[in-house]
């Protein structure tokens, strides 16, 4: 069978939502191209349109999904090439990079060799299209802080896990025990897959759910999501999950949202401890 080929090169804030576009009329998958191995550096992302009968229109499906997503952020036109009937897997796979995501956490593709420095913690995830590939600076900025705040032999919740990258990290740099949750049961099974990729099911347990399956208290605590779902989890109860002395941990925020969150983050009884911004996205630090 022949391909084409679609590609878009973008700032890493948007690549995630590109892909999710993409993955809508490539169900053989995503590829996420990194740059030159930098969180910064443009990335690509690929996807490929079966050659049938219905290729003109998927064509077309794409480029007006990709306009109206450009109507948020930069997106450019997107670039189509025939590719022939061949393994265009094994090609991107080559060109996939390692990934510094922050001082001590490295993101490694199954397939790559990596000898790790000796205060680096490798954590094996291959590029796809569920939310968390590490790119976005709202996850940046949650390992940044994790690595601030982790100390050894913590209880540790990932609110929203995603892929479970912040999970993993948490495990890698020490947490005794971490309960990775999300409402999306396709992020659920990712987590659960990456989890055990990277030998962590004896420190990090996935539950399918939301705020409201959580009990008891936790030193530490993490929140990847979207401002008004953090507020909401604010006053619905998110500051009983923190013990006493913990920490919460939130992201997703932009800098125009920052001041509403910081509110509720006080009518919820926490005192803003720190502020940490990457680009247009913020990410705060609250104690119990």
């Amino acid at each position: 069978m022949e391909w084409l080929e679609v590609s878009v090169t973008v700032i890493p804030e948007i690549a995630e939502s590109v892909a999710e576009v993409l993955s809508r009329y490539a169900p053989q998958g995503v590829a996420i191209e990194l740059g030159e191995g930098e969180p910064e550096s443009p990335v690509t992302v690929r996807a490929y349109l079966a050659a049938d009968e219905q290729l003109a229109e998927r064509r077309q499906q794409v480029a007006e999904a990709l306009w109206h997503l450009g109507q948020l952020g930069p997106v450019p036109e997107p670039t189509f090439k025939p590719i022939a009937d061949t393994d265009w897997t094994a090609g991107w796979k080559e060109t996939i990079p390692i990934l510094h995501l922050s001082e001590h956490i490295v993101i490694k593709p199954t397939w790559r060799e990596y000898r790790p420095r000796p205060e680096e913690l490798v954590l094996e995830m291959d590029p796809g299209m569920a939310f968390g590939t590490g790119l976005h600076p709202t996850t940046q900025l949650c390992v940044e802080a994790l690595e601030a705040l982790i100390q050894p032999g913590m209880r540790v919740l990932d609110l929203g896990t995603g892929t479970g990258i912040l999970a993993l990290a948490a495990a890698r740099l020490g947490a005794a025990e971490v309960l990775a949750i999300d409402n999306d049961p396709n992020a659920v099974a990712v987590t659960r897959l990456n989890v055990r990729q990277n030998g962590a099911a004896h420190v990090v347990r996935v539950l399918h759910g939301s705020l409201q399956e959580v009990s008891g208290t936790y030193q530490l605590v993490l929140a990847n999501i979207l401002a008004p779902v953090l507020i909401k989890m604010l006053e619905t109860g998110l500051s009983a999950c923190v013990h006493r002395g913990g920490a919460l941990v939130l992201s997703g925020i932009l800098d125009e949202q920052a001041a509403e969150v910081v509110a509720a983050i006080e009518n919820a009884g926490l005192q803003l401890a720190d502020r940490r911004q990457k680009d247009d996205w913020v990410a705060l630090i609250a104690t119990a």
